[in-house]
């Protein structure tokens, strides 16, 4: 493993205009992992995405449509210890939508960890919901410009975190939890992320290998 390098490099970038509708994308391609199952699938699944999103603006032109559609990657923690890579998916026409996906990995065991192996049971998906739901409130209360969607008896809205809910490991070991444009906020705010304090998860968590 001595000089071993895992980096994240881009594979591809295609960018085609027509007419007023353009595409560009920007695919990533880890190297470097001796686990090549793991890299070939996290490769094999970045290309896969980016096709869907060529074919789809490919029939949007051939029925006449127009339409933009970009993605674009950023590596948000590499450490000695944790890859963290954000893909984001950009569609501008119209409402414009913005989703995140993030894959985080493990370099030392060479492994892909996902939110609920973090924990001991499900009983996290509560507890962090509910940190989250009080964050949105005393954003909200600090700042008349921020709107949330918190479901309560009246309205309906955020309730609780799903288990492939978007998440990254950021440099000094603190959890974040993340949200699609659209997904819990106006729109004005695009993709809303949380870091979740340890002390607020401390006894939910397997270990804290990961998390401190």
């Amino acid at each position: 493993m001595l000089g071993q390098i895992i980096k994240v490099v881009t594979l591809q970038e295609l960018s085609e205009e027509v007419g007023t509708s353009k595409v560009d994308l920007k695919t990533p391609n880890v190297t470097g992992l001796t686990n090549k199952g793991l890299e070939n699938s996290l490769n094999e699944k970045y290309v896969e995405e980016n096709k869907l999103l060529y074919e789809g603006f490919q029939k949007e032109m051939e029925s006449g449509g127009d339409r933009d559609v970009s993605s674009a990657y950023k590596v948000v923690t590499d450490t000695d210890d944790i890859l963290s890579i954000n893909r984001y998916e950009v569609n501008p026409g119209g409402s414009s939508f913005t989703t995140m996906r993030t894959d985080t990995i493990d370099k030392k065991n060479e492994i892909l960890i996902t939110l609920p192996s973090l924990f001991k049971d499900n009983g996290y998906i509560n507890v962090v919901s509910s940190y989250i739901k009080s964050e949105m409130s005393k954003e909200m209360e600090a700042d008349e410009t921020i709107t949330y969607w918190i479901a309560s008896d009246e309205v309906s809205g955020f309730e609780a975190i799903r288990p492939d809910q978007t998440f990254s490991i950021t440099a000094d070991h603190k959890l974040t939890i993340s949200f699609d444009k659209y997904e819990v906020a106006l729109g004005s705010m695009s993709v809303v992320t949380f870091e979740i304090q340890t002390d607020v998860i401390k006894d939910e968590l397997v270990s804290d290998y990961y998390i401190k």
